[in-house]
C-alpha cells in the first residue's frame, strides 16, 4: 500500500515545484546594513541606480556617486570646496531611502536651543563654555533620482550643514 501512495506524492511534489518555479515573485527580506539600518534585498539590488552625477540649480553644488570596491564613494563639489569620501545608501523601516556622505563636518551646530534662556548663560558660566560636538556626515533623502537635503534648521534646532548655500532645502537631480 505504501508503494501506491509514493507515486502520487512524487507527482504532487513535482507539480508543486513546477508551479512554484513558474510563479516566481520577488520577496523583500530584511537585511541589516553596516550602519545598523534595515534594508531589503530589493533595495540592495536597486542601489546600482544611485550611481551618477547629481546637480542642483542653486548654489553650484554637485555630488558624484561611484561604485567602489567596498561600497560607494562620493565627490561633493561646491563653489568653495571639493570633498571626497565614502557614501552609504540605506533604507529605513518605513521604506524611505537615504544617502549619507560620510566624513563631512556640519558648518554650524547649536543643537536644541528651544529651552535656552538668556539669563541661564549669564547666571551659570559653565553653560557659556559648553561646547556641542558638531555632527559629521550629511544625509540626503533619495527618491526617483533626486537627492534632497535640509540644509539648515530653525529657531528651535539651529544648524547649517553646507554654509556656502543659503537655501533651506537643496535638491540635486541625477544628470
Amino acid at each position: 500500500m505504501k508503494l501506491k501512495k509514493t507515486p502520487f506524492l512524487l507527482f504532487s511534489f513535482s507539480v508543486l515545484i513546477i508551479f512554484a518555479c513558474e510563479n516566481k515573485k520577488e520577496i523583500s527580506i530584511p537585511v541589516k546594513n553596516n550602519n545598523g539600518t534595515i534594508a531589503t534585498l530589493e533595495t540592495i539590488k536597486n542601489e546600482e541606480s544611485i550611481v551618477g552625477i547629481y546637480q542642483g540649480d542653486e548654489c553650484g553644488i554637485s555630488v558624484e556617486i561611484a561604485k567602489a570596491s567596498n561600497g560607494y564613494s562620493y565627490v561633493l563639489k561646491t563653489n568653495n570646496r571639493k570633498l571626497t569620501g565614502k557614501a552609504t545608501f540605506s533604507t529605513n523601516e518605513s521604506g524611505e531611502k537615504y544617502l549619507v556622505l560620510e566624513g563631512i563636518e556640519w558648518d554650524e551646530y547649536e543643537g536644541d536651543i528651544s529651552h535656552q534662556d538668556e539669563t541661564d548663560t549669564i547666571s551659570d558660566p559653565k553653560k557659556i563654555n559648553k561646547e556641542l560636538e558638531i555632527p559629521i556626515g550629511i544625509g540626503f533623502a533619495y527618491k526617483k533620482d533626486t537627492l534632497t537635503l535640509q540644509n539648515y534648521g530653525n529657531a528651535m534646532n539651529y544648524y547649517t550643514k553646507l554654509g556656502e548655500c543659503d537655501a533651506k532645502y537643496i535638491e540635486l537631480v541625477k544628470k
